[in-house]
């Protein structure tokens, strides 16, 4: 019988594929048509709800394969979960992520999931909606500056992780007592950021697309406004934030290498002098290397662009002692944007027919009368040229 745990992997039988998982903590295996590398290890990776994985030990040497249903050792009782990667891409995933099997508790693979653990593993995740509910009601009424983000249940039902986010330190003992009460299970509080749980529970960004903390992200980075203001982004707060509250996590995708154009750029606040007036920068365009100065320093006016090159130049000069007449530099040749006359070669009309105003054919009702004379202008009847009528006989 073939058992999976729908957990959003792009390969959901028995198996898995060597696909990329849709879930931001999938795995590509591609050393998964070498079968000799499985075998150098005996760790194997686990993942369970959400962002949780673990490595586990299979020292019974159970056959296993990639999308195999398997239930691991935990604290207490088991723990039910997917394999995810075996062999040597283990021995590296434990490396990246600093799991030191030798200080770390080893916790070992049980046996593949039967139906009885599935069962019991299905019948825990549907409590957990109700038991976060339940779980943010007792908070409440116990005055607690705290935000239960969400509830993930063991497999076996006997224990369950509240995630919570706080912005102080929060004294929840007698938090964990009434839960312990009214839950009947074993309680444990794990602390996340605004930015892990608007990973947890998804949401569509600004861009259209998926969030990146809950697409593919995995490790979180601070973020400041020295990006914003690099990338010449508008320092809105309503535009700078994200779901989460904070600064949105893209806008470090890019810093680098703006900071880098950015080197060939002079400093923004010196200003440069000319013999008619004194320029401040206003923005600097990264693309085309051109720098825009303002007359004034609170507002754009009577803006100029000029080359980033040209700004060194100036500022060169004015250290000496020197002012330029202008700004710009004579002996820049304007580039003029190169006319491309595209050939139509699948013989389709102009895309610009529609543009000019429409033109009336003067000589459509003539055409409809037929050509006469030399200048296809109808001849005028004559009353001489029309018969009479004729009687009926």
């Amino acid at each position: 019988m073939d058992i999976t745990l729908n957990n959003g992997g792009c390969c959901m039988k028995k198996g898995g594929c060597n696909c990329q998982s849709k879930n931001k903590l999938g795995t590509y295996d591609w050393l998964s048509d070498l079968p000799e590398t499985h075998k150098e290890t005996d760790f194997v990776e686990v993942q369970f709800k959400n962002t949780r994985k673990g490595y586990f030990l299979n020292s019974s040497k159970i056959p296993l394969e990639k999308g195999d249903i398997v239930a691991v050792e935990s604290s207490p009782g088991h723990d039910i979960g997917e394999v995810t990667l075996m062999g040597k891409l283990v021995i590296l995933q434990m490396k990246k992520n600093n799991f030191n099997a030798e200080r770390a508790e080893i916790k070992r693979i049980y046996r593949k999931a039967k139906d009885v653990d599935l069962e019991k593993y299905n019948e825990a995740k549907g409590k957990e909606q109700a038991t976060m509910i339940k779980a943010r009601q007792i908070a409440e009424s116990l005055k607690l500056n705290m935000k239960i983000g969400d509830v993930e249940y063991q497999g076996d039902g006997n224990k369950a992780i509240f995630y919570y986010i706080a912005d102080e330190r929060v004294d929840f003992r007698q938090l964990i007592k009434v839960f312990a009460e009214t839950f009947r299970i074993r309680i444990e509080m794990k602390q996340i950021g605004a930015r892990q749980e608007a990973g947890r529970i998804g949401g569509i960004g600004p861009c259209g697309r998926e969030l990146c903390c809950s697409g593919w992200m995995t490790n979180f980075s601070s973020v400041s406004t020295t990006a914003a203001r690099n990338q010449d982004i508008s320092l809105n707060p309503q535009k700078l934030a994200g779901q989460c509250g904070k600064l949105k996590c893209c806008m470090n995708f890019e810093v680098d290498a703006y900071s880098d154009a950015l080197k060939d750029f002079p400093s923004k606040e010196v200003p440069l002098e000319t013999l008619d007036n004194t320029y401040y920068h206003f923005k600097s365009d990264v693309f085309k290397g051109e720098m825009t100065y303002s007359t004034s320093q609170s507002f754009g006016a009577n803006l100029i662009a000029i080359s980033a090159r040209r700004a060194k130049e100036i500022i060169g000069l004015n250290k000496k002692g020197i002012k330029p007449d202008t700004l710009e530099d004579e002996n820049d040749e304007e580039v003029k944007p190169v006319k491309v006359d595209y050939e139509n070669v699948v013989g389709q009309d102009d895309l610009t027919r529609f543009d000019g105003p429409k033109q009336k054919n003067k000589n459509r009702n003539f055409k409809k009368q037929g050509n006469r004379g030399s200048n296809n202008v109808p001849r005028p009847i004559k009353k001489n040229d029309q018969k009479p009528p004729q009687k009926n006989a």
